[in-house]
């Protein structure tokens, strides 16, 4: 089972997939963390397409252009609902769903997925990882390989110890 899920320590934005899943908060706006890294990757025309078709409840995403990117889209998948708030873990476990959810119904295949809600929004690396397996789990029928990348240490070494 675990054969489709990918831990990987790296850059997001380089990762070689159909889409990728952006931690977003639910107006759009790509300032900070994994966003801005992906915004100043890919170009300001992502932000604008999100931030269009926002407000985006957490629990719900979006997808938009991956402007200058290797991937052909980014799912924005909110784990806050204004920039910079301190989430539960629950947020985390909404927002991947809904992640994958939306690339499930979009026919992806191959999809990457950093930590969600471990940087400002405050959730311990271990909680997070473990709510994320717990939903791709349940998503792996559908998909070809779940890449889960993050530059950060912590995060994939509590991916792994959940899987």
């Amino acid at each position: 089972m675990t054969g489709k899920i990918k831990i990987l320590k790296g850059d997001l934005t380089e990762t070689d997939v159909d889409a990728i899943v952006n931690p977003a908060n639910s107006l759009g706006y790509m300032g900070g963390g994994v966003a801005g890294a992906i915004k100043r990757k890919g170009g300001e025309e992502i932000e604008k397409e999100a931030v269009e078709k926002a407000p985006i409840p957490v629990g719900k995403a979006i997808a938009t252009n991956s402007g200058r990117l290797k991937c052909r889209h980014v799912i924005h998948a909110p784990t806050m609902e204004r920039p910079a708030m301190r989430i539960s873990v629950d947020n985390v476990r909404k927002a991947t769903r809904a992640a994958l959810e939306l690339a499930k119904d979009m026919k992806i295949k191959r999809i990457a997925i950093p930590g969600m809600g471990t940087g400002v929004g405050g959730v311990k690396e271990d909680d997070a990882a473990r709510a994320m397996i717990e939903v791709v789990k349940e998503y792996l029928d559908f998909f070809d390989e779940i890449i889960l990348v993050d530059i950060n240490d912590k995060m994939v070494n509590a991916w792994e110890r959940s899987v």
